[in-house]
């Protein structure tokens, strides 16, 4: 069967256009997800369709799909016909999220541990050592932080062979780094976190495991803690 010229060009042409707007809601959901994860997006604020495209640049159709696609993994809020906001924050939230985070991330500390290689301590070593560059050098900007404390984790986890563990872990790494975001803009407390990082370094190198998700757990619940004073500060205060 021979199909003809021009209907074979304007299949063609449908491919190229679904192409192109998948290609615009991929880059339309990472720019979301990063503004609402880093605290850009206020709780509970509104995000109109009209606002996001003077804002990115972007059409609506592209928006729309990045906005459903958010709300399902949980990142925003789908109101119905009124359309999405951000998720608001919660004391109970923050815990619920953290003991979940704990669990997925030493379980997936564990078997990255007892399954890293030589080319997973290079990764390991090679992530602490940018981390350490941005930690011990002037206060960074939270975002240039934030990615290297991002790869640091990503490092240690990268030898566990469970991508089902590892797409969870993803999903409430992105749930913890809103409210991270806050305390590591909003508070000035002493915190020696550089130290904290090294301990679960070292441990992780020295295939300790109990005291590499010991350490990991101390970590992510010391950041908790001043996220949850500051939660309640603004409790009082309102």
């Amino acid at each position: 069967m021979t199909i003809p010229i021009e209907a074979d060009r304007a299949g063609k042409n449908r491919d190229a256009s679904d192409q192109g707007n998948k290609t615009l809601a991929s880059a339309a959901y990472e720019r979301i997800k990063a503004d609402v994860t880093s605290g850009r997006f206020a709780p509970d604020q509104r995000l109109r369709i009209e606002d996001l495209r003077n804002a990115y640049g972007t059409g609506a159709s592209p928006l729309r799909e990045a906005l459903n696609r958010l709300a399902a993994e949980g990142l925003i809020v789908s109101v119905g016909q009124r359309g999405f906001r951000v998720p608001s924050v919660s004391i109970e939230d923050l815990r619920d999220i953290t003991n979940t985070r704990i669990l997925l991330e030493t379980e997936a500390l564990r078997r990255s541990i007892e399954s890293g290689d030589d080319e997973w301590e290079v990764r390991v070593v090679a992530a602490f050592h940018r981390l350490t560059k941005v930690e011990t050098g002037e206060r960074p900007e939270f975002a240039i932080w934030e990615e290297a404390n991002r790869q640091f984790h990503e490092a240690l986890l990268s030898a566990c062979p469970s991508r089902w563990l590892m797409k969870f872990y993803d999903t409430m790494y992105d749930q913890h780094r809103r409210y991270r975001s806050m305390s590591m803009q909003a508070t000035s407390a002493p915190r020696a976190v550089h130290d904290e990082h090294e301990r679960i370094k070292d441990a992780a190198l020295a295939r300790d495991v109990a005291t590499a998700c010991r350490e990991t757990e101390l970590h992510i619940r010391r950041t908790a803690e001043i996220d949850e004073a500051l939660l309640k500060q603004q409790i009082d205060r309102d």
